[in-house]
């Protein structure tokens, strides 16, 4: 039997260790095209190469795989990918393991979530991992157990077309966590602020930071999940009508 063919990506770069515990997981499920960017391209968000070259090269970076290094986005990557892989399209895209959460909101900003709706854009089945550790020296042991089970799940199971799923695992031994939980996304949003600072050459520049904050009390949330240390998936779809608001704006007189 032919095995699928998995396409595999990350924004914080292909020397990040998370993109490294992502292909050792799922290496055993199919043949591996690696396309994967240059550099640390997270919060990029849906963002495309559109005004200056894109260049990608081969690499045997991670040996026994096929693997390109890209200077554009995930999405780019994405698009690349399915490009190289000369008209069959790939079985399942993952993205990650991503060093830091993309609960909630977080999924508009997040690199490694666009490049998984940009594969469900594609009617491909794809997910998107994130670990709650922002070290890059993180431990993916525990993220590795459920990138495996999830991705056989997917593979054996299929997917609804046009959708993708947000995974994120909670920074714990894996003793510590009780299970996986399929989750609405939270409401819960960034309060930005910047921090004003000056340059070695005396010129002012500005930091975003900011406090994240959760405004949802249910109990059936990505963030309740997590919380309570459970891994938390969420169906993602690339829709983003409010299909409620269409009956009151068909009131307006237009």
């Amino acid at each position: 039997m032919k095995k699928p063919l998995i396409l595999v990506t990350n924004d914080d770069g292909f020397t990040a260790k998370g993109i490294k515990s992502l292909i050792d997981a799922v290496s055993d499920f199919g043949d591996l095209l690696i396309v994967a960017p240059d550099k640390p391209q997270s919060g990029m968000g849906h963002a495309i190469t559109v005004n200056e070259p894109l260049r990608i090269s081969l690499s045997d970076y991670f040996k026994g795989h096929k693997m390109y290094i890209c200077s554009g986005t995930p999405v780019d990557c994405i698009k690349m990918g399915i490009y190289k892989s000369k008209g069959k399209l790939p079985d399942l895209i993952v993205s990650g393991i991503n060093h830091g959460s993309n609960v909630s909101t977080n999924v508009l900003y997040s690199g490694t979530m666009s490049a998984a709706v940009e594969g469900a854009l594609e009617g491909i089945p794809s997910i998107g991992f994130s670990l709650l550790d922002y070290d890059m020296d993180a431990d993916f042991e525990p993220s590795m157990h459920f990138v495996e089970k999830i991705v056989k799940e997917a593979l054996e199971k299929k997917m609804e077309k046009g959708i993708c799923l947000n995974v994120n695992i909670p920074k714990l031994p894996l003793s510590k966590i009780k299970g996986i939980k399929i989750c609405r996304q939270a409401r819960a949003f960034w309060d930005d602020t910047f921090e004003e600072r000056t340059d070695p050459l005396g010129k002012k520049y500005y930091w975003l930071t900011g406090q994240f904050h959760d405004h949802d009390n249910g109990e059936d949330t990505d963030m309740f999940a997590l919380e309570n240390n459970y891994v938390s998936i969420v169906p993602t779809q690339f829709d983003m009508t409010a299909h409620h608001a269409i009956s009151h704006l068909n009131k307006w007189e237009l």
